[in-house]
This record gives C-alpha cells, sequence and structure tokens, in this order.
C-alpha cells in the first residue's frame, strides 16, 4: 500500500506554521493551505493550535446553554449483515456468505436476534440502536438477494426500513440508519423511522478510489462524487446526519483539508449535519491493509483541532474514546464535544478488537478535564428542539418520550415501545380555507414566512453555488442556418442550432416565431383548445423548502390551510355543476397526512362525481406518497389508479437539470426521480402533462436539456398529452427576495421558449399550452401566435401562482378565453384532459353557467 501513503511530506516553514497558527488564534477563516500546514503542528505548535481550537468549541458550548458538557450516546450496535457489495481493503467488518453459513449466522440478522439486542439494550437503558450494515449486498451477492426475497423485502433499505418500525414499536430505542450510499428516495424511506442517520465521508481523494491499490479500489459506494452526494442528499431531505472522516489511509495532508472544507461546505448550505467524527485508522489483521502504520495520535488530535476550527463553534466534533488508547484528556483538549455512540452492551462490531470504554470510566476522565459527562439521544439536541421538518411527526412522540423539553439532551428514562402510525389528524378543515377566494381580495397576510433566513438553507452559500449556472453560454452558430433548418426540418436541429435559436432576438426572433406558428398551424390546426376546469388546492401545509415556492406555509402560518374532504368533494361537485370535465388536484407536501391520504382525495372526489376527470398528484406527491406507504412507484400508482386517479400533472419538473434544480429546491425530487415517476406512470396508462418553469437561475442551455429530455421520454411511451410554460412568478419567490432569482423571464424569454417548445417537442408532443394565469390575456395571446395552441383551463380558483405575486386573477370564463384566441386570430374550442371532444351535455352546462362562477364559488361553512 505504499503507493498510496503520502509520500513524505516537506515539512512547512516555521514561518508558514507560525502565520498559520496566529490566524487561527485570532479566528481568521483558515484556506486549504494554511490548514494543511496546521494539520501538520507537533509539540508546541500542536499544543497552541489545540488551545486555539478547544476556545472555540466552548464558545460554541456557551451559546448552546451546554457550557462545560461532553456528550455522548448510550447505545446498542446491531450489524444487520455483514455482507456488502463494496471491497474496501481496511475492512473487517464485511464478509461473505460461506463464512456466515459456518458460522451458522442468516445473511441477514432476524427480526428477533435485532429485537433481543434492542430489549437488552432497552433494559440498561440504552435509546439508541445503531443499524451498521453493508452497501447494497443484493447487488453482489446472489444470497443476500434470495434472503430478501424469502423475507418478502424488495430490497436491503425496506428491510432496514420494517426493522426499524419494529424496534420503535416493541423498543423504544430509536434506530440511527448506517446503510451506506443512500439515494434521495432511499432518504424519503427511511426518514420516517429514523430521527438520525449516517454515512462517513471518509475522504474526497479520488485517486484512493480510482487507482489500483487504493483502500478504495473496486469499491462503487466510495467514489467521493457519490459520497457528498449522499451528504447533499441528507441535507435537501431534512435529515440530521453523522460524517466525517477516515484518518490515515493514504491521504495527503492536502487532500485531507480539502475533506474538511467539502464538509463545511455542505453543513453551510443545508445545516443539516449533526455531528463529524474524527476517526483514525487502525491497522487490523487478515486486510490488505494489515501492514500500513496506524494514525499516530498526534495526527488524530491535529485532525480534531484543525476541523474545529473549520466547521467553527456550533459544530459538533466526536473522537470515538475506544480508538485512542485512554489518550481521552488530549482529544478534549484538542475542541471534540463528544464521545460518541458507547454500548454498555454489545462490542464495536467496526473495530471489535478495540472495547468500549466504561461509561463511569469516560465520565471520569471527562471530568478530569473539567468536563461533565451527558447523554444525548441518537439525534443532537439542536434537531430535537428544531422539530419539524428535521424529525417526521411519526417519529416525534418517540423522541419526546426520551428528551428533555428543555434542553434536548437525553431524559433518565428507560425506553418503553410506542406505535409508530400515521398521524391522527388526517383531513380536518384547519386555518384560511377561504383563500382561494381572499387571495385576489384580502392577498397575502406577508410576502415571507418568519423562518425565511433558515427553512431554505444558506442564502449567501447558495448564491455562490448558483452563479456558475447563471453565466450566459457563447453563441457562435449561424442563427440564420438555424432557422433555416426550423423551416425545412426540426428535427434535424443539432444542440448548438436550437441554443442560437433560444438566444435569438429582434427580427430573428420574429422569424423564430412565424416558423414555429406555421408549424403549429400544420401539426394542430388553428383550433386554440381551452378545458373546463377546478383547481383544488387541498393544502398549502408544506415543509420540502422549495425556494422558488411562495405556496408553503408552516401549519402554524396565518396563510396556512387544510381542507377538509367533504369539502375537497365539494368544490368537485360545485365544477361539474358549471360544466367542468375536470379537477386539478395539487398540495404540499403535509407532514401531517398520511400517504393513503391522496387516495381518499380522489375516491372522495369519484364518489361525489363519477363522471369528473380526476387530473392530481405531481410526481413529487406520488413520491411522498410512495415513500410514507412503503409501497413503490408503480405500486402506490396503481393503487391510486384504483381510487379514480385519471391522469397526473408534470409538474414538479421545474428544469430537468440537477445543477439548477438543487438551487431552486432543497429537499424537492432530483431530475431521475422524477423521470422515473412519469415513466412508471406512463407505462400503468396514467398519462401526464408536461411542464418547464423558466426565468430564474437558468439559462437557455437548462432549457434546451430540459426540451431534449421530454422528447426522449415521449418518444419512449407517448404519455404525454402536453407540454405547458410556466414563466417563473418572482414577486413574493424566496429565491428572488434573497436577491438570487432573476425577476422572471422577459418577454423575449416568453416567446423563445414557447416557439422552441414547439419546434424542438415535434413531432412527439403536439399540444403547447400557455398560461394566462403567469402571462395574462394580452401575453398569451402573444403566444399563441408564437407556436402555442392551448390555453389551459378556466381554473375557477388558483392560489399558488397568486401567493407568488401573480396579478391575473384566478380565475377565467369561456367567453374570456374565447376572447384571448380571437385575439390571436383564431377560433376557441373545448376539450377533455386528454384533448378528447366534450360531451354536448357538457359544453351545454358551462354556456349556461358562463361567467357566474364567482357566485358559486365560496364554501359552505365547516
Amino acid at each position: 500500500m505504499t503507493d498510496h501513503q503520502p509520500g513524505r511530506p516537506v515539512r512547512p516553514t516555521a514561518n508558514a506554521m507560525r502565520r498559520a497558527l496566529k490566524r487561527a488564534r485570532d479566528g481568521v477563516a483558515l484556506d486549504v493551505a494554511e490548514a494543511a500546514v496546521l494539520l501538520q503542528a507537533r509539540g508546541d505548535d500542536l499544543e497552541d493550535l489545540a488551545a486555539s481550537a478547544a476556545r472555540v468549541r466552548d464558545a460554541g458550548l456557551e451559546a448552546a446553554g451546554r457550557s462545560g458538557v461532553i456528550t455522548y450516546s448510550k447505545s446498542v450496535f446491531i450489524p444487520l449483515t455483514r455482507l456488502c457489495r463494496d471491497k474496501c481493503h481496511y475492512c473487517t467488518f464485511v464478509t461473505v456468505p460461506g463464512k456466515l453459513r459456518r458460522a451458522g449466522h442468516g445473511m441477514f440478522m432476524s427480526p428477533d436476534e435485532v429485537l433481543d439486542i434492542a430489549r437488552r439494550g432497552a433494559a440498561l437503558g440504552c435509546k439508541e440502536a445503531l443499524i451498521t450494515l453493508g452497501d447494497k449486498p443484493e447487488d453482489r451477492w446472489p444470497e443476500a438477494r434470495e434472503w430478501l426475497d424469502a423475507h418478502g423485502y424488495d430490497d436491503t433499505i425496506a428491510y432496514v426500513r420494517a426493522i426499524s418500525i419494529r424496534i420503535l414499536e416493541e423498543t423504544g430505542l430509536l434506530p440511527h440508519l448506517n446503510p451506506g450510499v443512500m439515494t434521495w428516495t432511499d432518504f424519503q424511506r427511511l426518514k420516517p423511522v429514523a430521527p438520525s442517520m449516517g454515512m462517513m465521508l471518509e475522504t474526497t481523494a479520488t485517486r484512493l478510489w480510482s487507482e489500483p491499490g487504493g483502500p478504495h479500489y473496486g469499491s462503487p459506494d466510495k467514489e467521493p462524487a457519490v459520497r457528498l452526494r449522499v451528504l447533499e442528499d441528507a441535507g435537501r431531505s431534512s435529515v440530521p446526519f453523522t460524517s466525517g472522516l477516515l484518518i490515515g489511509i493514504g491521504e495527503t495532508y492536502e487532500e485531507r483539508a480539502d475533506s474538511l472544507f467539502a464538509l463545511r461546505r455542505i453543513s453551510r448550505a443545508y445545516h443539516g449535519i449533526q455531528e463529524l467524527i474524527m476517526q483514525n485508522f487502525r491497522a487490523k489483521p487478515d486486510t490488505a491493509m494489515r501492514g500500513m502504520p496506524d494514525a499516530e495520535l498526534d495526527e488524530l488530535v491535529a485532525t480534531v483541532a484543525v476541523a474545529r476550527h473549520i466547521m467553527g463553534p456550533s459544530a459538533c466534533l466526536q473522537a470515538p474514546p475506544n480508538l485512542v488508547a485512554g489518550e481521552y484528556a488530549r482529544l478534549i483538549g484538542a475542541g471534540i464535544d463528544d464521545w460518541g455512540g458507547v454500548s454498555p452492551l454489545t462490542p464495536d462490531h467496526v473495530n471489535p478488537e478495540r472495547p468500549w470504554p466504561q461509561i463511569d470510566e469516560l465520565a471520569e476522565q471527562s471530568a478530569a478535564a473539567g468536563f461533565r459527562l451527558e447523554e444525548r439521544l441518537c439525534v443532537y439536541p439542536e434537531f430535537v428542539q428544531r422539530g419539524e421538518p428535521w424529525l417526521d411527526p411519526r417519529l416525534l412522540p418517540h423522541v419526546r418520550a426520551l428528551a428533555d423539553a428543555e434542553t434536548g439532551l437525553a431524559r433518565d428514562v428507560k425506553p418503553e415501545g410506542l406505535p409508530w402510525q400515521e398521524p391522527d389528524e388526517g383531513f380536518t378543515a384547519a386555518g384560511r380555507t377561504d383563500l382561494h377566494r381572499t387571495i385576489d381580495t384580502t392577498g397575502r397576510t406577508s410576502d415571507r414566512r418568519d423562518d425565511f433566513d433558515e427553512v431554505y438553507g444558506d442564502w449567501e452559500a447558495l448564491r455562490e453555488a448558483a452563479q456558475p449556472g447563471m453565466v450566459p453560454s457563447r453563441i457562435d452558430t449561424d442563427v440564420r442556418g438555424a432557422l433555416k433548418q426550423a423551416a425545412d426540418d426540426p428535427t434535424k436541429l443539432t444542440d448548438d442550432e436550437a441554443l442560437a435559436l433560444l438566444h435569438a432576438d429582434g427580427p430573428a426572433l420574429d422569424a423564430l416565431t412565424r416558423i414555429a406558428d406555421d408549424l403549429r398551424k400544420t401539426v394542430v390546426g388553428d383550433d386554440v383548445t381551452y378545458v373546463v376546469t377546478r383547481n383544488i388546492n387541498f393544502t398549502n401545509v408544506c415543509y420540502t423548502g422549495c425556494r422558488f415556492c411562495a405556496f408553503a406555509q408552516r401549519r402554524t402560518d396565518a396563510d396556512a390551510y387544510t381542507l377538509s374532504l367533504d369539502q375537497v368533494a365539494d368544490r368537485a361537485a360545485q365544477a361539474w355543476d358549471v360544466g367542468a370535465v375536470e379537477v386539478c388536484m395539487q398540495g404540499g407536501i403535509h407532514p401531517d397526512l398520511p400517504g393513503t391520504a391522496y387516495f381518499d382525495i380522489a375516491r372522495a372526489v369519484k364518489t361525489r362525481v363519477p363522471g369528473m376527470h380526476v387530473h392530481a398528484f405531481s410526481p413529487m406527491e406520488v413520491v411522498n406518497g410512495a415513500t410514507r406507504t412503503g409501497l413503490s412507484i408503480r405500486e402506490w400508482l396503481t393503487a391510486a389508479k384504483e381510487a379514480g386517479l385519471d391522469s397526473i400533472p408534470g409538474t414538479a419538473a421545474e428544469i430537468l437539470d440537477d445543477e439548477v434544480r438543487w438551487i431552486l429546491t432543497k429537499g424537492k425530487l432530483p431530475t431521475a426521480t422524477w423521470i422515473e415517476v412519469v415513466k412508471t406512470a406512463h407505462e400503468l396508462g396514467i398519462r401526464s402533462s408536461s411542464t418547464m418553469m423558466y426565468g430564474h437561475v437558468d439559462q437557455p442551455r437548462h432549457w434546451l436539456g430540459h426540451f431534449r429530455t421530454l422528447a426522449r421520454i415521449q418518444q419512449e411511451t407517448g404519455g404525454f398529452t402536453e407540454f405547458v410554460t410556466l414563466p417563473f412568478i418572482h414577486t413574493n419567490a424566496p429565491v428572488y427576495l434573497a436577491g438570487i432569482a432573476r425577476p422572471g423571464p422577459t418577454a423575449r424569454d416568453n416567446r423563445a421558449v414557447t416557439a422552441m417548445a414547439r419546434v424542438l417537442l415535434h413531432p412527439h408532443i403536439t399540444n403547447i399550452q400557455t398560461s394566462w394565469v403567469k402571462l395574462g390575456a394580452e401575453g398569451a395571446a402573444e403566444m399563441l401566435r408564437s407556436g402555442a395552441n392551448d390555453l389551459g383551463g378556466t381554473l375557477m380558483e388558483e392560489t399558488i401562482s397568486r401567493m407568488a405575486g401573480s396579478s391575473y386573477g384566478s380565475y377565467r370564463s369561456v367567453q374570456d378565453l374565447v376572447a384571448i384566441a380571437e385575439a390571436a386570430g383564431r377560433p376557441a374550442k373545448p376539450r377533455t384532459t386528454l384533448y378528447g371532444e366534450v360531451p354536448e351535455e357538457r359544453q351545454q352546462a358551462a354556456a349556461a353557467s358562463d361567467g357566474h362562477l364567482p357566485e358559486l364559488l365560496p364554501l359552505l361553512p365547516d
């Protein structure tokens, strides 16, 4: 392994060390080079560094109300499976199926084995069940796949979720999950069953993973970019997360410093890293790295101290006490404030040769260094006190049973099992249920939530992340040649040509819109279609943290509301009475609504109005429903269809480019998951619209990628009914109020996007819809002259755009929509959701009531 040890580093000069130490003492922000120097501090320099780090730690503890306190978690260690698809060269935790069989063990621990450990731990006062396992063993080992199949689990994550629920219900211990690399969807599946999770970053040194002989070579889950993505997905999902470094596995000091700064960046962006573990490498027999020297104690002490300076006073730093040969005082002196999980029952299965210290000994050693040892839960006190969105409502009773209400630390109690269940609230009318009507009169209470500065992440970090993506591309392609190609055969436009057209302005833009309008006429004719529909936004309570959304409220906010099932059905019935053929239903990701709530909504409408087309539930809502119920996306959509779902809106797409999505949203589903949902829906015969929200932190190159993605999906499934342009409404959008996003698209942008939607989606998606809600009558008419052929719906109520600041109202009569079409010189024609013919009876009902809807809209009293 010598190729992957740091070569003999050039010792920093005395002057470089003095400068770096002074900057650390003075509290000046360090850079990577200075951190690399300080990681090499030894002797008196190391004592100087540790002393300044300890002062930073003490300031943080004082600010948190925990002066002189060092914490630990009383835990049991549950090695759920020791199979893994990775091949780390230092690991003795992982084994192979044959060895497990010879030892009389199964491929996974059985539920009885897990619960036996958890019950014995609860009897001893343990409160954490640390569930550790190898990464995705079923991908490598057929025996793991066979075990999961035999026990009814789709994958390892499904078993982790199921056993976590049993631990909560039968023992009261709180699961802390370490299943390795997780996807965004995995986090949604596991968040309701575990208050905290973790995964060590270990290092950002890619060469240790990519080069033969490296400690992580041959281990797909150890790629640094993959592990950083996991940390970001945890932050986006508001999961309190533990991470850290494994030092001494061959990284250089510069690489170690880079790893610390990567952790700081993610912590700063999402405020979700609850603790960082600084762990020293210990060579183990029977591993490829058995000949590597252990990381020396000075290495660990210096790393802890530098980590404290980089992460700052509010960070929680831990060093495993069983790996430091009793040198507790040195680690406390370097700035740690936590000893991690310590078990009175189970060994450290990752380092079995290093037994845990006795808790009494740990308390004595801490006291000798001037600190009082106090027990915490697996989820840190700051997150206990933050509550939502960091703790799922289904876990709150379990956490509150063990947490001190004032400090968030652990109470001196023994855990007892509590039911894990969906919240009891269900659909109870609450809050400002008349918002659909009063948004156009009274308006919203304020332009932003009072947690504006915390809920969306760190605005300054976000501003820095957004800047590279907002830099316009240089366009060298001849626009005239691109226009000729678009007119001759738009399907053969190259990306460079398409990008040139997306930037077109002046006469070139006029020519582009004429080409698009001619193409529209050829493909779908002159009719401007519309649908008589009613929007029903059944709740605006949401904790996802989308930074473009002014609709979402906390349940305690003045403008928050949730409709009852009867109110939803009442609105659908009112819409049917005035000629509607569709209700479009979407809502916030309300933490108190069970995953089956969506089925109840669809069923309530179909029961009241059997002939109504239910167009409902964005891909984000689909994933929310699936993860809450434990169903796969396919299973959930199948159940929703059986409950009455007819089609889904292709919203929650925003821009299908994660570079942009992670600026716009904190916790929304990633591009790949959005694609998975709509493709699955199409495969099940559930058609959808498609959308793009533009004019914020995006550029034309992102629009191009979005169009290409939609076209590929449509070629594969044929399931999209239309494409809907959604210009960004900036007025009350948090990302605009924070000074990051543009103030919506320009008139040029709107014309170019509409025209290029027609051109680039041809011949796959033939209906292009414009939004009168966002553009007004004149703007919508202009888009009809630029390639659009559809005006969307009458809506009857609309709160999402209105909360964002749209000034174009919530309702258009059929006559209004006909007038917009006439302004564009075209006839208007009603349609169904799927662009079919509207029955005569529905047309007559709409005509008889047209223009009188405002009198029909107010709800009946609760």
